[in-house]
């Protein structure tokens, strides 16, 4: 089997690259990635060699590069992690989002139609559902719950997933959708809360928080989410969404609050900010369909993975620091330039 996995040189793209290579040892794996500030080639160093790995720098956008690429792989799966992800820059550049999202989504199912495969997937958020009240403990989101976006960010994810699944029903493709809470772990971009918290109490830097950090997320260990994707390209229904979550809800500032007992830094490092325009409040996802469909449970307890994941960044501080320090976009060019 061929996989091609887009946006696979990011936070979750990367683990799920290394979860497949590991565990089915036979596929091809073919990453499609345009390295734009999040993407990162220096991840995937520890595949880049083996026979059956291929990276592709290429824009989901560019009809022409996606087209060549599936002529030359024909691949069965594609799974689709390229996207612009930061909500915070989405409400600075909104247009960004709507091109990559959107029309880039569309392009790859276009090709999808072109040359057949058994199943494009569609990687979601949470988010496209809008957030929760504080103080109704007893709602979750399911797959019917209606869309109700916050954000420019949340708002394109919602279009891909509708065009998504209107290329099921017009077309017939055979398409599946997964909507995932909070993921953390190795290899996240250090803009995201939990990365940025360690790497800046690492450096007796601000922690900045907005608001008073009482917005609560879901939590889910980044491995667990690869593991509930392969399944779903596995053995998922075409046609349908599956919602995968790690039942692990914390307010930020208690997240914040873990990572400075556990580096052993003071609480006074935190610093409120002013809050993010058209903050959610919480979100919360009930997983039972994919777990009564297909078996998935989370299987990672967030404090063994909040310390692994504390251990992987102290483990890894040049990675990490490479990006801070903007080193990480010249790998490209050292890895292929003038090839």
């Amino acid at each position: 089997m061929t996989i091609i996995v887009t946006g696979g040189a990011g936070f979750i793209g990367s683990n799920f690259i290394f979860h497949m290579m590991k565990k089915y040892p036979s596929y091809r794996i073919v990453c499609l990635d345009s390295l734009t500030y999040a993407g990162n080639l220096s991840t995937l160093e520890s595949v880049m060699d083996q026979s059956n790995f291929r990276f592709v720098k290429a824009d989901i956008c560019d009809r022409e590069a996606v087209d060549r690429l599936f002529e030359e792989e024909r691949p069965d799966v594609i799974v689709n992690f390229a996207a612009e992800s930061h909500v915070d820059r989405s409400i600075e550049n909104p247009g960004v989002f709507l091109q990559t999202n959107i029309i880039g989504t569309a392009t790859l199912m276009d090709a999808c139609r072109k040359y057949g495969i058994e199943r494009f997937h569609q990687v979601s958020t949470d988010e496209v559902y809008g957030d929760l009240p504080l103080d109704r403990p007893d709602l979750f989101f399911t797959e019917k719950t209606p869309l109700h976006t916050s954000s420019p960010y949340s708002s394109s994810k919602a279009a891909a997933d509708l065009l998504t699944l209107a290329y099921y029903r017009t077309y017939g493709l055979p398409v599946t959708v997964s909507r995932c809470s909070n993921n953390y772990g190795p290899y996240q971009f250090p803009e995201k809360l939990i990365p940025l918290m360690i790497a800046n109490a690492l450096d007796d830097k601000p922690l900045p928080v907005y608001g008073k950090g009482e917005n609560v997320r879901d939590w889910l260990y980044v491995e667990d989410h690869c593991k509930a994707i392969d399944l779903i390209i596995h053995k998922g229904k075409v046609g349908e969404v599956y919602n995968v979550g790690g039942h692990n809800e914390m307010r930020n500032i208690d997240i914040v609050k873990l990572i400075c007992e556990k580096l052993g830094k003071p609480e006074s490092l935190i610093t409120y900010i002013a809050d993010r325009k058209g903050h959610d409040l919480r979100y919360a996802i009930d997983p039972a369909k994919i777990h009564s469909e297909l078996g998935w449970l989370p299987e990672t307890k967030f404090k063994d993975g909040i310390s692994a994941t504390i251990e992987w960044y102290l483990d890894n501080r040049e990675w990490w620091e490479t990006i801070r320090s903007g080193e990480y976009k010249n790998y490209y060019e050292k890895m292929y330039g003038g090839k």
